[in-house]
């Protein structure tokens, strides 16, 4: 099967429809979050320096880099955002912007082969995003939308994505070098928008056999408990062929979910990842993964004051 292989200086990470699925962490991203969309443009890192550490610190494989601040200088922001990343921690990064000239500037300071996000049906848009993609040795997201935007059927979808993957391929760029997003729709406004992307990533699979990537946590946009429907979608999407996901690996509910769904696949040989996160006595690790409450009481957890109430932007819709 197709393995999709993205790096950093020093560490490797392969996207496989055989390996453990793949956490991509989203919380460098200035989209929804005030305070630290203020602190990039001022040329403040240091909540990006935290994100990137608590990402990688709960789980996250890989670290998606967004720098999309309105009337800022993106390129400039997301290439020093890329350099301090690289300079706390090892995991590859997936260089995030809807501007191309963004994305170049972010690829000239990567160390390593970065994933590209990303690409679209659309032509000016294939026309200047794979040059620059073939040039770097990268690998790239390909969001299956075009100039007629996004059709309701999985069908179409496939369709946009068989084209991406064949004008990527008149570039040099092989279809292990492309991680199709299938399009996530909130599952509150479009209720068989999961059935949408199951039939999809099933044909994928299939067909194209090329892994895939989403931003998971759109399914769940306008609906209370969020990260048990997230949970869910992503246990089920890996059963129908799902390699990766941009999501928050902050979240317990959604780790949890991902990790016991590797183990139901086989993708987690003799338990061991699972075992090794969760054998320990909880009083002695100090988190909060799978902590009892005292009975008769009922935890809330404090909400995140930068969490967009928005579902996750496609930065090249």
């Amino acid at each position: 099967m197709t393995d999709t292989i993205i790096s950093s200086a020093t560490k490797e990470v392969v996207i496989g429809f055989e390996r453990p699925f793949v956490i991509i962490g989203e919380r460098i991203n200035p989209t929804g979050r005030k305070i630290l969309a203020a602190e990039m443009a001022e040329g403040d890192f240091s909540r990006v320096e935290l994100d990137a550490l608590a990402q990688v610190a709960a789980g996250a494989h890989m670290l998606d880099v967004n720098a999309g601040i309105p009337l800022a200088d993106e390129p400039a922001i997301l290439a020093d955002t890329i350099k301090l990343v690289q300079s706390v921690t090892e995991v590859p990064l997936c260089i995030d912007s809807s501007i191309v000239e963004a994305l170049e500037a972010g690829l000239k300071v990567y160390q390593g082969k970065a994933l590209v996000n990303s690409v679209t049906g659309e032509e000016d848009r294939l026309e200047a995003v794979l040059p620059l993609v073939a040039k770097h040795g990268a690998a790239v997201v390909a969001i299956s939308n075009d100039e007629t935007g996004i059709s309701e059927d999985p069908d179409v979808r496939f369709e946009v994505a068989k084209k991406i993957v064949e004008r990527a391929a008149d570039h040099g760029i092989g279809h292990a070098d492309i991680v199709v997003d299938p399009l996530v729709m909130p599952i509150g406004a479009i209720n068989t928008a999961g059935k949408q992307v199951m039939h999809l990533l099933r044909r994928l699979k299939e067909e194209l056999r090329v892994n895939t990537t989403c931003g998971a946590s759109n399914v769940s946009f306008g609906l209370p408990n969020r990260n048990g429907i997230n949970g869910a979608f992503l246990s089920m999407s890996m059963a129908a062929g799902l390699t990766s996901a941009i999501t928050n690996p902050l979240h317990a509910e959604v780790l949890q979910s991902v990790m016991a769904a590797d183990v139901m696949m086989g993708h987690d040989p003799d338990c061991t990842n699972w075992i090794r996160r969760y054998r320990e006595p909880l009083a002695e690790r100090g988190d909060s993964v799978g902590r009892r409450s005292r009975p008769g009481r009922r935890r809330r957890s404090a909400p995140d004051p930068e969490v967009a109430a928005a579902p996750r932007r496609s930065t090249a819709m």
